[in-house]
Protein backbone atom coordinates (compact mmCIF):
# COMPACT_ATOMS: atom_id res chain seq x y z
CA UNK A 1 0.00 0.00 0.00
CA UNK A 2 2.55 2.53 -1.01
CA UNK A 3 0.52 5.72 -1.62
CA UNK A 4 -1.05 5.53 1.82
CA UNK A 5 -0.93 8.99 4.56
CA UNK A 6 -0.24 7.46 7.72
CA UNK A 7 -1.34 11.37 9.24
CA UNK A 8 -2.34 12.77 6.04
CA UNK A 9 -1.86 15.32 3.34
CA UNK A 10 -1.39 18.38 5.93
CA UNK A 11 0.97 16.75 8.19
CA UNK A 12 3.07 15.45 5.33
CA UNK A 13 3.60 18.74 3.47
CA UNK A 14 4.29 20.22 6.88
CA UNK A 15 6.99 17.78 7.80
CA UNK A 16 8.40 17.35 3.79
CA UNK A 17 8.58 21.22 3.04
CA UNK A 18 8.55 22.69 6.69
CA UNK A 19 7.72 26.57 7.23
CA UNK A 20 9.62 29.30 9.47
CA UNK A 21 11.95 26.63 10.38
CA UNK A 22 15.40 28.68 11.27
CA UNK A 23 16.43 30.99 14.02
CA UNK A 24 15.06 34.69 14.25
CA UNK A 25 17.81 36.99 13.93
CA UNK A 26 15.63 39.30 16.66
CA UNK A 27 13.62 37.04 18.63
CA UNK A 28 11.84 39.06 21.55
CA UNK A 29 10.66 36.10 23.02
CA UNK A 30 11.54 32.45 22.91
CA UNK A 31 10.81 29.11 24.48
CA UNK A 32 11.77 25.48 24.42
CA UNK A 33 9.48 22.09 24.94
CA UNK A 34 9.93 19.49 25.65
CA UNK A 35 8.01 15.69 25.13
CA UNK A 36 9.88 13.76 27.95
CA UNK A 37 7.94 10.52 26.75
CA UNK A 38 9.00 10.50 23.34
CA UNK A 39 11.96 12.97 23.41
CA UNK A 40 10.96 15.58 20.70
CA UNK A 41 11.94 19.15 21.17
CA UNK A 42 10.68 22.06 19.66
CA UNK A 43 11.59 25.72 20.79
CA UNK A 44 9.49 28.67 19.30
CA UNK A 45 11.04 31.90 19.11
CA UNK A 46 8.99 35.11 18.03
CA UNK A 47 9.37 38.71 17.23
CA UNK A 48 6.67 40.80 18.75
CA UNK A 49 6.14 44.28 17.91
CA UNK A 50 3.51 46.48 19.02
CA UNK A 51 1.99 43.88 20.50
CA UNK A 52 1.80 41.55 16.92
CA UNK A 53 3.53 38.65 16.31
CA UNK A 54 5.68 39.95 13.49
CA UNK A 55 7.80 36.96 12.99
CA UNK A 56 7.29 33.13 13.95
CA UNK A 57 10.50 30.64 14.02
CA UNK A 58 10.73 27.12 14.98
CA UNK A 59 14.01 24.84 15.30
CA UNK A 60 12.83 21.11 16.61
CA UNK A 61 14.27 17.81 17.08
CA UNK A 62 11.16 16.28 17.01
CA UNK A 63 8.96 13.46 15.00
CA UNK A 64 6.80 14.56 11.70
CA UNK A 65 3.56 15.32 13.67
CA UNK A 66 5.49 17.65 16.11
CA UNK A 67 7.55 19.45 13.25
CA UNK A 68 4.51 19.67 10.96
CA UNK A 69 2.89 21.17 14.16
CA UNK A 70 5.41 23.76 14.61
CA UNK A 71 5.56 24.57 10.98
CA UNK A 72 1.69 24.89 10.65
CA UNK A 73 1.55 26.73 13.78
CA UNK A 74 4.40 29.52 12.47
CA UNK A 75 2.64 30.00 10.11
CA UNK A 76 -0.46 30.67 11.40
CA UNK A 77 0.62 33.22 14.09
CA UNK A 78 2.49 35.51 11.73
CA UNK A 79 1.11 38.96 11.34
CA UNK A 80 -1.54 38.49 14.11
CA UNK A 81 -1.59 39.80 17.68
CA UNK A 82 -0.31 37.44 20.82
CA UNK A 83 -4.02 37.66 22.37
CA UNK A 84 -5.21 36.16 18.77
CA UNK A 85 -2.04 33.71 19.21
CA UNK A 86 -2.06 32.59 22.51
CA UNK A 87 -6.35 31.72 22.17
CA UNK A 88 -5.27 28.87 20.17
CA UNK A 89 -6.48 25.68 21.43
CA UNK A 90 -4.82 22.51 21.46
CA UNK A 91 -8.34 21.45 19.67
CA UNK A 92 -7.37 24.59 17.23
CA UNK A 93 -4.30 22.74 15.72
CA UNK A 94 -5.48 19.31 16.02
CA UNK A 95 -8.41 20.50 13.75
CA UNK A 96 -6.06 22.55 11.52
CA UNK A 97 -3.86 19.08 11.33
CA UNK A 98 -6.69 17.83 9.86
CA UNK A 99 -5.20 13.94 10.91
CA UNK A 100 -6.25 11.04 12.71
CA UNK A 101 -3.51 10.72 14.79
CA UNK A 102 -3.65 7.85 17.35
CA UNK A 103 -3.94 9.19 21.11
CA UNK A 104 -0.35 8.50 22.08
CA UNK A 105 0.57 10.98 19.53
CA UNK A 106 -1.45 14.08 20.08
CA UNK A 107 1.44 14.88 22.96
CA UNK A 108 3.55 15.69 19.93
CA UNK A 109 0.81 17.37 18.17
CA UNK A 110 0.01 20.06 20.68
CA UNK A 111 3.51 20.34 22.27
CA UNK A 112 4.19 23.40 19.38
CA UNK A 113 1.00 25.58 21.07
CA UNK A 114 2.00 24.48 24.37
CA UNK A 115 5.35 25.91 24.14
CA UNK A 116 4.10 28.84 22.48
CA UNK A 117 1.74 29.99 24.85
CA UNK A 118 4.03 29.78 27.42
CA UNK A 119 7.00 31.98 25.45
CA UNK A 120 3.49 34.34 24.97
CA UNK A 121 2.91 34.36 28.70
CA UNK A 122 6.61 35.33 29.52
CA UNK A 123 6.88 38.15 27.25
CA UNK A 124 5.95 40.45 29.36
CA UNK A 125 4.28 44.22 28.34
CA UNK A 126 4.72 44.38 24.75
CA UNK A 127 7.24 46.09 23.51
CA UNK A 128 7.06 49.62 22.27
Amino acid sequence: MGGALPYGATVLEHFRRPRNQRKLERATVARDGHNPLCGDRVRIELLIENAIISDAAFTANACAICTASASLLTERVRGHSVDDAAAISDQDLLAALDAELPPARLVCAILPVRTLREAIAGAGPPLA
